[in-house]
């Protein structure tokens, strides 16, 4: 535009009847003009329109996080299902849980039912629990707060009913720790009760699909050498820490946001390899406690804690589960 000014400007000047010198100093001026307005269009005008990274961060998603997440899991499933199909077809070449079963002796069966037993009860208890309070109004409205403080001390309650749990020695029949489960399962049951609220249905195929998944890993647990998974615990408490820091960080930033879908993506896609793996890892570290804790020892062999950590990865399993085909669920009706 301004070069067709300056010939413009040399005409209108010899219409006034101005003379070539005051004629050249005004294209001069207008081509300083021209030369400003470029380099403020560069440099001043476009540095200032371009989208900080803040702005960016907070810009509308695109969906690729969560596209991106349920590529990681279709690539997890696919080396679940290669997994189990080569140890479960004994292609290892290596005896594993389910071999060295018909040699144990009845205190190592009695020691691994016992804690399957307690991992039955505390899923019972939080299922209880969880249909207690959706049937309950007050109760429900209590789960359901939906305030950033509410999910921090529900989250802070849940971690420290834990630590409690493992932490009380254990003893048979009914004493402290058992207790502490009862309540620990309890509070689960009460936190997931608003989940209930995508439907029957949704919530019936999350459990079966769990049922699936935990039966599957089990069976590549059993079948796996026995000390294959249970390197893992450095890389899956790292894992733990990111998943915790993305779980708080979504509680401030909204999903609709390219940022907090990232964080929602590690939350649920993320985490749900993430105990996968934990599940693994923990099963083989009950069955192999189970084989070679002492029998004299100071503290007897302690099934519920060994229940605790199965039972905590089979309901974060199914947690995201849950949350990601409601998710889906809501992408179909729009």
């Amino acid at each position: 535009m301004l070069r067709s000014v300056i010939p413009r400007a040399a005409l209108f000047c010899r219409g006034l009847n101005v003379s070539p010198a005051e004629g050249q100093a005004w294209k001069q001026s207008l081509r300083m003009f021209k030369t400003r307005a470029e380099t403020e269009s560069a440099f001043g005008v476009g540095a200032r329109t371009r989208p900080s990274l803040k702005e960016r961060l907070m810009q509308p998603t695109t969906g690729l996080p969560f596209a991106v997440g349920r590529g990681v899991v279709i690539g997890a499933s696919a080396l679940g299902l290669g997994a189990l199909s080569f140890y479960g077809l004994g292609m290892s070449g290596q005896m594993g849980a389910l071999d060295r079963s018909l040699g144990w002796n009845e205190l190592v069966k009695d020691r691994i039912r016992t804690s399957y037993t307690y991992l039955a009860g505390g899923l019972a208890t939080t299922v209880a629990s969880s249909v207690i309070v959706f049937r309950n109004p007050t109760l429900l409205r209590l789960a359901s707060g939906g305030s950033i403080g509410a999910a921090l001390i529900s989250m802070g309650a849940v971690m420290a009913s834990g630590f409690i749990v493992q932490a009380l020695p254990y003893q048979e029949g009914f004493g402290a720790k058992q207790l502490a489960f009862l309540g620990h399962s309890s509070l689960i049951g009460f936190m997931v009760a608003p989940l209930s609220f995508v439907g029957g249905q949704i919530i019936m195929r999350a459990a079966i699909y769990t049922a699936g998944i935990v039966g599957g890993l089990s069976t590549i647990a059993l079948t796996a050498p026995s000390d294959k998974f249970l390197s893992w615990g450095a890389p899956l408490g790292m894992g733990m820490a990111a998943v915790l820091a993305a779980n708080i960080g979504a509680l401030f930033l909204p999903p609709t946001t390219a940022i907090g879908a990232g964080l929602a993506s590690i939350v649920v896609y993320g985490g749900l390899v993430l105990f996968s793996g934990f599940l693994l890892y923990d099963t083989q570290k009950l069955v192999k406690k189970a084989e070679t804790y002492p029998v004299y020892a100071s503290r007897p062999f302690d099934p519920v804690s060994e229940a605790v950590h199965v039972y905590m990865d089979i309901m974060n399993i199914f947690i995201r589960i849950v949350m990601m085909l409601a998710g889906g669920g809501g992408n179909r009706r729009k």
